[in-house]
């Protein structure tokens, strides 16, 4: 009998890591939950110090990490699909996504991005899909705003998301809302912030607060933002030597020739547009593609992720990486960009055909990144004030939410030479 066990144990020993020596997360649809799956990754980078595999195309971008019985542990409790494979399989796989013929790339995942989120104080009467998604997907941020800005403490931070922020100094062109609570605190905040800073607008703030943030860029650092964060940012910038707020919001009036006076130099994604200095008016220029241009209504507004190559432009690819091609669309105080009004620089990283008009943007800006996500909240299409937030455990593989979680681990990404 001893004669049989011992060839036997020595089998098991020494064929054990053939059986079980990899990880594979897949994203494809067999994921039972995509926007958790981000989060084990998250998580094995920053608690465990381990690279991972970032398969950009193979299975809807998946991830490979060393087998740990503490992450399968972890993956069974939050509810992610994996699967354990062999060393040989592993290298399978690798093999199949270097083949020139391939469209994938295999990215290391290294060091874990620290995350800040730009967010006001005071509470909000709506929610942030990027807060959301993160609280969800269980990876840690910081709240920053503008004393913290203001300070020079971005620095210390890989990755920065703009909540839905007014940058012109308008409150959001929110004036029919002046007397709710909401409203009222978040004008005081700002204008007692403006003041502790020795500047007599609001307006002023946010253009200090905005070149500090594209100087943080020019220095490395990769900002994110969403909805009327993307517009108002560069208008902001553009108007930077003239005066675009009414009365209403900053004391004096307009300049009547703002419009003549933008300066297309100093913004990062948008050019040739034209402000809207009309203070009832909800809307802040002609970048965004309003509902009657855009001619779509729930039932068929979808956007289409551009196909990039894996091999040759992993930055676009990684932030496309997705189990759906296309998406639907969902709406928000910007919801779309007019291409005719970005900058040629700037990739276009899914468009609306049937609209004209680009979803999700995204640029290179000195050593660091920007990327624009047009739209409130992936998963209504219409989020209204005062609504209750969208419960993402209803939406766990939610195509739209992922191309935010793309970004938070893109910082984290190994960089790679340049083949041109």
């Amino acid at each position: 009998m001893k004669r049989l066990l011992l060839p036997l144990i020595l089998f098991l020993l020494l064929t054990a890591p053939a059986f079980a020596s990899k990880i594979l997360v897949p994203m494809d649809e067999s994921q039972k939950n995509h926007l958790k799956a981000y989060g084990i990754a998250y998580w094995v980078l920053k608690d465990f110090e381990i690279e991972i595999d970032w398969l950009l195309n193979y299975r809807g971008g998946s991830f490979m990490m060393p087998v740990n019985q503490k992450f399968i542990n972890e993956m069974v409790i939050r509810g992610i699909s994996y699967e354990v494979i062999s060393d040989a399989q592993g290298s399978q796989i690798l093999a199949q996504i270097a083949s020139p013929d391939a469209n994938m790339d295999a990215v290391k995942l290294q060091k874990v991005p620290k995350v800040a989120v730009y967010s006001p104080k005071t509470k909000q009467p709506w929610d942030d899909a990027v807060t959301l998604v993160m609280t969800y997907a269980e990876i840690p941020y910081d709240i920053v705003y503008d004393d913290e800005i203001m300070e020079g403490k971005l620095a210390q931070y890989d990755w920065l998301h703009l909540h839905h922020e007014d940058f012109t100094g308008q409150f959001g062109k929110f004036y029919q809302f002046r007397d709710m609570p909401w409203y009222v605190a978040q004008k005081r905040e700002a204008e007692q912030i403006a003041r502790k800073h020795g500047l007599t607008k609001v307006s002023q703030l946010k253009l200090s607060v905005a070149k500090k943030i594209r100087e943080y860029c020019l220095g490395g650092g990769y900002m994110f933002a969403m909805c009327n964060a993307t517009d108002t940012y560069d208008i902001a910038l553009a108007s930077h030597a003239t005066d675009i707020a009414e009365s209403i919001y900053d004391g004096d009036a307009a300049d009547p020739a703002a419009n003549s006076k933008l300066d297309f130099n100093q913004t990062m994604a948008f050019r040739n547009f034209q402000v809207y200095t009309n203070p009832y008016l909800v809307e802040f220029s002609n970048i965004d593609n309003q509902p009657d241009e855009r001619g779509l209504t729930e039932q068929n507004d979808y956007f289409t992720l551009f196909q990039f190559s894996a091999k040759w432009d992993p930055i676009p690819t990684m932030l496309t990486q997705n189990h759906a091609n296309i998406i639907k669309g969902f709406m928000g105080q910007t919801t779309a960009f007019k291409k005719n009004l970005i900058k040629p620089e700037v990739i276009v990283l899914a468009e609306s055909k049937a609209a004209n008009e680009a979803r999700y943007i995204h640029s290179p800006y000195g050593k660091g990144f920007f990327t624009f996500y047009g739209g409130h909240d992936p998963e209504d299409y219409r989020h209204e004030i005062n609504e209750e937030p969208t419960d993402l455990a209803l939406h766990p593989n939610s195509a739209g939410y992922r191309l935010i979680l793309n970004n938070i681990l893109f910082p984290a990404a190994k960089k790679k030479k340049q083949k041109t």
